[in-house]
This record gives structure tokens, sequence and C-alpha cells, in this order.
């Protein structure tokens, strides 16, 4: 079967993206479908998030509208991108408060899974977590810690993130709910990151977290769980550059799933970062 190759959608003269009627009602069977997953799973800055971006469920939310939210919530906004961009080309968006974010979206015949992030993965998974101030805070260092180190840093660092802001979970007072956009954008994951017996949950531990490989083509096989979301403020505090320097030191963990084959790579790579 021959894979689908997306393309970046542009915005017209008046900044505006167009979508065909079909691509509207794949949003809506998406989004109608992950609110009903999400509920009683989601965190509470999230749902929070989604109230505030108040996205339709007939069509595609116009970039302006959720502009105009996130830059009043946080002084955040979204930039529509191709999937994979220039590593640096990702962090310096992110330095300067712009969420790098897919145009397009998945066609039907992968409803449920692509590896490539498209607009639903990107507006309803991670822009409702950008109205609040400490995500928003933990993506600006971020970005700024990783335009600081060396290539091969940047990929061992894109672990913090992935196991955070793409697949984390999070410590309430009603028990582990979802944090990650990653989970909150895959009707799959959605279930089986909180009620399967199959993954590992463990406290989230930076060293840890630096030091443990993952795959981007299936179910996580472990979670890390955040005791608060202001935790994210100490994820990335002066000692994350003795951390990193302390993880290469160790090594890698043995991993948990197995190798994939050689056609693809495990792990996003400096020639772009999809997330």
């Amino acid at each position: 079967m021959t894979k689908h190759v997306y393309v970046a959608r542009e915005a017209d003269e008046n900044g505006e993206i167009h979508y065909s009627d079909h691509e509207h009602e794949t949003w809506s069977i998406l989004i109608k479908r992950q609110k009903e997953a999400i509920k009683g799973r989601a965190c509470e800055e999230y749902l929070k998030g989604i109230e505030i971006l108040d996205f339709p469920e007939d069509r595609i939310p116009r970039w302006q509208d959720i502009n105009e939210k996130l830059e009043k919530a946080t002084g955040w906004g979204v930039e529509p991108v191709a999937a994979v961009i220039p590593a640096l080309d990702f962090f310096n968006l992110l330095a300067n408060k712009k969420f790098p974010a897919a145009s397009f979206i998945r066609i039907r015949e992968e409803l449920d899974y692509l590896e490539e992030p498209d607009l639903f993965h990107e507006l309803f998974g991670h822009c409702p977590l950008l109205t609040n101030q400490a995500y928003a805070d933990f993506m600006e260092r971020y970005a700024k810690v990783a335009l600081k180190v060396s290539a091969k840093q940047r990929n061992q660092l894109f672990r913090l993130f992935w196991f955070t802001i793409e697949f984390g979970l999070i410590k309430t007072s009603e028990g582990l709910k979802i944090f990650g956009g990653g989970i909150l954008s895959s009707f799959e994951e959605t279930l089986y990151a909180l009620e399967s017996k199959v993954p590992e949950r463990q406290p989230l531990e930076p060293l840890t977290a630096l030091r443990t490989p993952f795959r981007i083509d299936i179910k996580q096989p472990v979670y890390f769980i955040l005791e608060n979301i202001n935790q994210l403020y100490s994820v990335l505090d002066d000692e994350i550059f003795n951390l990193m320097d302390k993880a290469k030191e160790l090594g890698d963990f043995p991993p948990k799933f197995e190798p994939k084959p050689k056609k693809k790579n495990l792990e996003n790579k400096e020639s772009g970062y999809a997330y």
C-alpha cells in the first residue's frame, strides 16, 4: 500500500487557510470522538484550555481565532508549518512564543494513527495547554535551552519534551490524569495510557527520562508522571546541563520495545522535529 504524502496547506493573501468539506467532516469526527474519550481522563489544566479555545465541532477552527485566544491567555500564538521542519526553525519559533503546527489534517484511512503530526494533534492536543502559563513558560524555556546546545544534545533533550509535553501523565487529587498532547489527541492511547496494565508508569525524574529511549510509532511502554504542573519549572532549571552530561556518562537504559526495522529512525533527528 502506498503511503499517503501530506502537503502543508498555504494561507491565502488574507492569512486564511481553506479546507474542503471532507476535511471539515474529518475534524468533526475526530473532535467529537476525542471529547468523549478524554472525559474523566484529561487533566484540569487541559480542560480549562478546551473551554478557553472553544473549538467548533463542525469545522476546522480558524487559525486567527486560536491566535487571538492564545495571545490573550499567555501571549502565545500558533504558526502553520509543514509537518516536519528543521530543528532550529522549530526551536526559534518556540523561543518566540509561536507554536509550530502542521496545517494539514489526516486522511480517513489514517484516522486512528499517523506518524506525522497533523493539525488535529497540534490544535486539539497541544494548544489548550498553551493557555496555561506554566506550560507556556516551559515551552519557551525548553526552546531557549535547546538553542544553546549541540545537535546531539538537542536529540537527548527532546526526550524530556517527549515524556512530558507529548506523553506525560500528571498526579491529581482524583488520581492520574493525562497531560501529554500525544495522548490527548489519540483515541486509543487515551484509554491505554491510564487503564492498560501493559505500560510502566513512574514519577518523572529528569535524569531517568534523559536516559530512556522511545519509539514514535507505538503505544508508549513507559509513561512519566508529573507531581503537578509547576514541576515543569524545575525540569529545566540550572542543573539541566549537568544532568545531560550525567545521562551521557551513564548511557541509555535498555529499550523497553522491540527494535524497529532500519527503514526509519526511532527518534526525531536533527534534520527536523515533528512535534
